[in-house]
């Protein structure tokens, strides 16, 4: 039998980002987090999925020992990715209009950002130009993903049928800040700006359709699965926003110092399968059972 606290947390919907937070530290689910996860999912009924900048590309190969039923909310917020039909959902493209805007700010930046584009299940990146050492080493270790097609030297990625979910650079923060910049003042773009969590002086910049976030995602599915309490964990600046808009907000103990200051507690770090185990305790389990 059920009791009225257990029932309650079945309609919490707990939400964690994936690098620094999820994963540990050699960017993948240890076996206990692994095995905790399902134990949530399939033993407790527990609602939980992830949200993250990450492509399904990267994300379901991640999550492919995971009994998810739930979407991932991948790409920034810019779509969901139902592990159940293996195909997106809900996604959010870019207009050409802004397409076009921003690849002009990049120009006169003399920088060359990768276009992401849905075609059917796949995710078609095009860019075109020269690559950096830091682009070359992004694009060989994606290149063979079964759910990612690269298009480089692509004369003609700004004009494509299929709907643009991203518009994505990297950079030295300092140069990718400038760029963010002059494209605030021209687009009305939402633009995501942030450190690498390993090299500070290292960043990344995600351009998506106007009013595209983590937490509007993570708001569309609460209601789409009838849950009243929103649970987020997360580790970095991109985080803040989501963990601002949850019922109650969980930061890692290496997340940035913001990040903490944000949330509403902080728990261990990512490297002790730090999630996991909190979501057991609050259903009442002790993960070492």
């Amino acid at each position: 039998m059920i009791d009225e606290k257990t029932n309650k947390q079945r309609r919490t919907l707990y939400v964690s980002d994936l690098d620094g937070t999820l994963l540990n530290e050699d960017s993948v689910l240890s076996g206990d987090t692994i095995a905790m996860l399902n134990r949530i999912i399939e033993e407790l009924g527990g609602l939980f999925t992830v949200a993250t900048a990450r492509t399904p590309a990267t994300v379901v190969p991640l999550m492919q020992q995971v009994h998810a039923n739930l979407p991932f909310i991948v790409i920034g917020g810019s779509a969901m990715w139902n592990p159940v039909t293996c195909d997106y959902e809900h996604t959010r493209c870019i207009d050409d209009e802004t397409v076009n805007a921003v690849s002009d700010v990049f120009d006169r930046h003399g920088l060359h950002p990768f276009i992401y584009r849905r075609h059917g299940s796949l995710l078609y990146t095009h860019h075109c130009g020269s690559l950096s050492v830091q682009e070359e080493r992004f694009v060989a270790a994606r290149q063979h993903l079964p759910l990612k097609r690269f298009f480089l030297d692509d004369e003609h990625y700004r004009h494509n049928a299929d709907e643009a979910l991203l518009i994505f650079a990297m950079n030295k923060y300092a140069v990718l800040k400038a760029l963010a910049t002059d494209l605030q003042a021209v687009s009305t773009c939402t633009v995501m700006l942030y450190h690498d969590i390993f090299d500070e002086s290292e960043g990344y910049l995600e351009i998506f359709t106007a009013g595209t976030s983590k937490a509007g995602a993570i708001r569309d599915l609460a209601r789409q699965v009838g849950a009243d309490r929103v649970v987020v964990f997360g580790d970095n600046r991109n985080d803040i926003a989501m963990l601002q808009a949850a019922d109650h907000s969980v930061a890692v103990e290496n997340a940035f110092s913001e990040v903490k200051a944000a949330a509403s507690e902080v728990i261990g770090p990512n490297t002790a399968d730090s999630v996991p185990r909190w979501i057991l305790h609050e259903l009442g389990v002790r993960s070492e059972e």
